[in-house]
């Protein structure tokens, strides 16, 4: 391997490292693993850094609906948005690197939006006794919500936002290529190669490591969705503005949603995320601050049905069920499956019927009634 970078001591003495490979791929997956940063979240996202979170390594892989595991991916990370990014590191040795991880990523794409139960791999990130505090850190607010994060990340796997990145000490022309048309063709997946360069001292003694993100070209760029913001406080205007590009069929809902919070509960506040917007419907009672909904620009709608292993907004556990069953009951939105959560979450577009939205605000109203009835 050939090139170099160049160190100046405190002393002035100029230390000259060259180019090396990686002694093992278990090496270059551990430095990953280790330190996450060298995924290079800047350059994926200017704006908005990704930052990232480790699931697990070697995570299984079914191919069938309810199959053992087929395969093992190298690593799964989430970022700030709860998108699931696969990671496969071969080093530039490994012939494989050339086509065959290529169809390798995509068997893990077509079936991780299948077959990954999110419960599953929110239970191996859970065997990690200071998962809370790693979540709270990644969204950068010491009162995130664990579960609907995950519930972001279900939402994501089901809608096929996946991030899928092939990591090597140097991305050869072939996968390059491949990198930059599949990362142009595929939306909303996303498809990127790190480059990681090892440069070492003559005596070993200094090792630096450079990141460099792949697949990028202008046009992939463009083909992608917009809403990356450099932080800041969200209002009205700029949500429905976001909205309307993210998801137009959910603005005629949120506005009508909005309006209702408006008049219905003690106040609504905006969120600051860098990339989602939301509005919050907040209810003030005996004290507490209750979040009745969250509305994101990302066209869901987050309803707040308590914690089943506690007590709940509605003071008791036979509310909480009737409060789904009047749900379930609206054309469109089915929460059984989600019964059972501290949070459950509908499909904004499908109260775009007016007959579904007006049944919506009703239960709306009869909620907001219960809470303060106790």
């Amino acid at each position: 391997m050939s090139g170099g970078i160049y160190l100046i001591h405190d002393n002035n003495r100029l230390v000259e490292m060259t180019e090396q490979p990686y002694g093992t791929e278990d090496l270059l997956q551990k430095l990953l693993a280790d330190y996450p940063n060298l995924l290079a979240g800047d350059q994926i996202d200017s704006n908005a850094p990704r930052r990232w979170l480790l699931v697990a390594r070697e995570v299984s892989l079914a191919s069938e609906e309810g199959g053992s595991g087929r395969w093992s991916v190298d690593h799964l990370f989430l970022d700030q948005d709860a998108i699931p990014t696969i990671v496969e590191v071969k080093r530039s040795s490994n012939t494989q690197i050339r086509r065959e991880v290529v169809g390798q990523m995509l068997d893990y794409a077509a079936n991780a939006v299948v077959h990954w139960p999110v419960e599953r791999l929110q239970a191996e990130f859970e065997a990690n006794p200071e998962y809370e505090q790693d979540i709270s850190d990644l969204l950068e607010d010491p009162e995130a919500d664990t579960e609907e994060f995950w519930q972001k990340v279900k939402i994501n796997l089901k809608a096929g936002k996946v991030r899928l990145v092939f990591v090597s000490d140097e991305i050869p022309t072939e996968l390059r290529r491949i990198v930059e048309f599949l990362n142009q063709q595929m939306d909303p997946a996303e498809v990127l190669a790190v480059e990681i360069k090892q440069y070492v001292s003559q005596d070993s003694n200094l090792k630096t490591l450079v990141p460099r993100i792949i697949g990028q070209t202008a046009k992939a760029q463009d083909s992608k969705p917009t809403g990356s913001r450099s932080g800041g406080q969200w209002d009205e205007e700029s949500f429905f503005k976001e909205l309307e590009a993210k998801a137009p069929g959910a603005v005629k809902p949120a506005r009508a949603i909005l309006e209702w919070a408006k008049n219905s509960v003690s106040r609504v506040t905006w969120g600051k995320g860098p990339k989602y917007g939301t509005f919050r419907a907040m209810l003030d009672h005996q004290g507490s601050a209750h979040i009745i909904l969250e509305v994101w620009t990302d066209g869901n709608l987050y309803i707040q049905l308590g914690d089943p292993q506690a007590s709940t907004l509605l003071g008791e556990e036979s509310k909480r069920s009737e409060l789904v069953l009047r749900l379930d009951e609206i054309p469109g939105v089915s929460l059984a499956a989600q019964a059972k959560k501290k949070w459950a979450y509908i499909k904004l577009t499908s109260l775009n019927d007016e007959a579904a939205l007006k049944q919506f605000l009703e239960v709306l109203n009869w909620f907001v009634q219960e809470v303060k009835a106790t």
